[in-house]
């Protein structure tokens, strides 16, 4: 089982594997009674490996439309909205997607939010800069080598917070991306080589814990 690297829906803290989405897969894990490794490492080897392997779950993985048949869906864990994102103080006065296309914008390599704007026009090295962790693009807005960041909104404000130390510092939104797939939120998902036998088992488990109320418990500790 393969996650992203820090963000609000799976991080590690001493040591130890946390985050909203990583407490809704291990109530999944829980209600089906199997046991699990969770790996954290850079999300394009998270995704390379989940592309090619047999009987892999990734999460947190926004489903938008160029990969829909690439993997097998369980079910939305998390909330989710995508934002072109900017330190305070500054001001872009962004009116469409089209007005960012003169600014450097800080992408994480194979992230949904980078293949949206490839998706759209922009290219790595003309007005993207890649990362491997989500970490790193906050630190490059915060040394002015790029104007913006590509992010949704839970996860740039923790980053904020975390790299600042403040519970008040947040990520300033510039441009509400509306049209970014995954809208209905972050996701679980089975690499294709998953019987669908497992995957209707994973479907129907985390529906359980949806409606007894255990994913509305774990929500409410991280989305205050």
């Amino acid at each position: 089982m393969l996650e992203r690297q820090q963000s609000i829906y799976n991080m590690t803290v001493d040591g130890k594997l946390t985050g909203m989405g990583t407490e809704v897969v291990q109530a999944v894990l829980d209600e089906v009674g199997e046991a699990a490794r969770i790996q954290s490492m850079p999300w394009a080897r998270a995704y390379d490996i989940a592309l090619n392997s047999e009987n892999v779950l990734i999460y947190s993985i926004a489903r938008t439309p160029q990969r829909e048949d690439l993997f097998k869906w369980v079910g939305v864990i998390a909330p989710t909205r995508w934002f072109l994102f900017s330190l305070p103080g500054t001001e872009f006065n962004l009116k469409s997607l089209d007005d960012a296309r003169q600014y450097q914008i800080a992408t994480v390599k194979e992230d949904v939010g980078e293949q949206y704007l490839i998706d759209k026009g922009f290219a790595i090295g003309r007005n993207l800069q890649s990362s491997n962790k989500y970490e790193h693009n906050y630190e490059k807005l915060k040394a002015g080598r790029v104007d913006l960041w590509i992010s949704n909104e839970l996860n740039a404000h923790y980053l904020v917070r975390q790299a600042s130390g403040s519970p008040d510092d947040t990520a300033v939104p510039q441009l509400n991306l509306d049209d970014l797939g995954g809208a209905n939120g972050l996701c679980m998902a089975f690499s294709r080589h998953t019987s669908d036998e497992v995957v209707e088992r994973f479907r129907q488990a985390l529906a359980r814990v949806r409606a007894d109320g255990r994913y509305d418990a774990i929500a409410a500790r991280w989305l205050k």
